[in-house]
């Protein structure tokens, strides 16, 4: 057994600054991550926006909650909104100073991109790498920090409640004790003990075909908690980016960023219509349900594959300073944005619900806590606000270490969990079953679960998600531990989860029913 103060459960933003706040305050306590890949591997990786936060005196705290209230669609929990954006300014100034950097103008100001749904210019970035700058900063302060033990190829499979202490776990408050590990290397399940525990494992947006988010995005934070009896709430709420890079045969997809459009990039039609005055006031700037549906919209209705992005206007000079990786990337596949348009289509990029949480990233099991994607806090409501995400992140771990520090002197480890039971003996020798299974469910959420739904798709998705989830129930109780098995089964309870939509009665930010019209 692995012994820990506190287990941190991934490493992105919100499990790396929440590890290193919770570290640094006490350098006795023993913290341990455990990442299912490198270390540097997470959403936050692939963030290319920034980091929505109010520094300019020509905005307002209120013009950033009214246009996050907005895009959230009535959602959101307005106090969850205000206490988020009022803290952002704080949080900023301590990812600065752990080494974060982020582009400045030529006053030696701090650059404001703006995105769509925003009213104002209060993006800041690093170029178009932010979430990987925030990453690697956070990772050379967590190696300098002794009393952290970052376990890398460490995959989680399971949180440890009265469920594994007792046969006959009494169905009310349950209590996390740590959680079964498996080391990918070895082989071998370890069993991590800690007082507190923090799920911040990221989203689920490799449960449709084409997604913005790495691999590693299997919903594996929301599946555990669900396995767990932790409250999940507004899981239906599936966020598609508007504009990921039109590559079919490249997964996961290549962001085009938001604030391409917020430099004044216009979107149109194969026949060079733009298009986007037919639906909303605020055009390519409208938040990203809107853009997206309007894309879908368009694409269904003409008959294409993609629609495009059109940049030829743009000063070239200062798109390759803002979006050098972006400007590289379409190089790469023959397109000059100087004179070519950039094909895009909307992919899966971000899941607005998760596991329930108050305002200290508490959830409704004790000593369990989540912060980042795989949380619901309110914030986002029924659709995020571009770059809003990081700043949850941020502003949730580090109410979440406060919280913690509160606890954890009150916590003893238990002394009677038992080590993980390995009851099945068979190791899959085609893992080809595995891979199957996983395009299969893929493909139902994509073509059942997309951006419009009806009835009649849901009922069919919620019916084939269910005919999965019990062969792989049945090959998970006969098998021997795999990641790519538990990656799987994630997939199947998270895609289970959405397809439970049919209970919304209404509209509501990304979530649009045709039926319900």
């Amino acid at each position: 057994m692995i012994f820990a103060d506190v287990l941190v459960i991934g490493s992105g933003a919100a499990g790396l600054s929440f590890a290193l706040k919770i570290a640094q305050e006490d350098g006795n306590l023993k913290v341990v991550i455990a990442t299912k890949a490198d270390g540097g591997e997470s959403n936050t990786k692939y963030a290319q926006g920034g980091i929505a936060v109010v520094v300019d005196k020509t905005d307002s705290f209120e013009n950033h909650v009214q246009d996050t209230l907005i895009a959230g669609a009535g959602v959101c929990d307005e106090s969850v909104v205000r206490m988020v954006v009022e803290e952002a300014p704080q949080r900023l100034k301590e990812i600065r100073k752990w080494g974060a950097d982020f582009d400045l103008n030529k006053d030696g100001k701090l650059d404001l991109g703006k995105e769509g749904g925003h009213g104002e210019n209060r993006i800041v970035h690093h170029k178009d790498v932010t979430g990987l700058e925030i990453s690697q900063k956070l990772l050379i302060q967590i190696c300098k920090t002794k009393n952290i033990t970052l376990l890398d190829h460490h995959y989680a499979i399971d949180l440890i409640t009265e469920h594994h202490l007792t046969k006959k776990a009494e169905q009310k408050k349950l209590t996390c004790f740590g959680a079964y590990v498996l080391d990918v290397k070895s082989g071998e399940i370890e069993t991590i003990l800690s007082k507190a525990t923090m799920l911040a494992c990221g989203g689920l947006g490799q449960v449709y075909a084409h997604t913005t988010n790495p691999l590693v995005a299997t919903g594996d934070g929301i599946a555990m908690a669900y396995r767990a009896k932790a409250r999940i709430k507004d899981i239906e709420f599936i966020q598609f980016h508007p504009t990921a890079l039109y590559l079919p045969e490249e997964s996961p997809s290549f962001l085009i960023s938001e604030a391409v459009r917020g430099e004044g990039a216009f979107i149109r039609t194969k026949s060079g219509e733009r298009f986007m005055k037919k639906y909303d006031a605020r055009l390519e700037l409208a938040s990203r349900d809107i853009v997206a549906k309007a894309i879908d919209t368009e694409l269904k209705m003409n008959g294409d594959s993609c629609v495009y992005l059109d940049c030829k206007h743009l000063e070239i000079k200062k798109f390759k300073q803002h979006f050098p990786n972006i400007y590289e990337k379409c190089l790469s596949i023959g397109i000059n944005i100087k004179i070519d348009e950039i094909p895009v289509v909307p992919a899966v990029h971000y899941s607005c619900g998760g596991v329930d949480v108050d305002k200290n990233g508490q959830t409704s099991i004790t000593n369990l806590f989540s912060s980042g994607e795989c949380s619901r806090t309110g914030l986002h409501g029924a659709n995020r606000l571009a770059s809003n995400s990081l700043l949850e992140a941020l502003v949730y771990s580090n109410r979440s270490q406060r919280a913690v520090k509160e606890i954890l002197p009150t916590i003893k480890l238990s002394e009677n969990v038992p080590d993980w039971d390995e009851e099945g003996t068979i190791t899959p020798k085609e893992r080809v079953i595995i891979s199957h299974n996983r395009k299969q469910l893929q493909a139902i959420m994509s073509d059942y679960v997309g951006i419009v739904k009806s009835n009649d798709r849901l009922k069919r998705a919620h019916k084939r998600v269910y005919g999965l989830y019990q062969e792989v129930e049945e090959l998970y109780g006969k098998s021997k531990v795999s990641v790519q098995l538990c990656e799987l089964r994630n997939l199947i309870t998270a895609s289970y989860l959405i397809t439970q939509s049919l209970r919304q009665e209404k509209n509501q930010g990304v979530f649009f029913n045709s039926d319900l019209e």
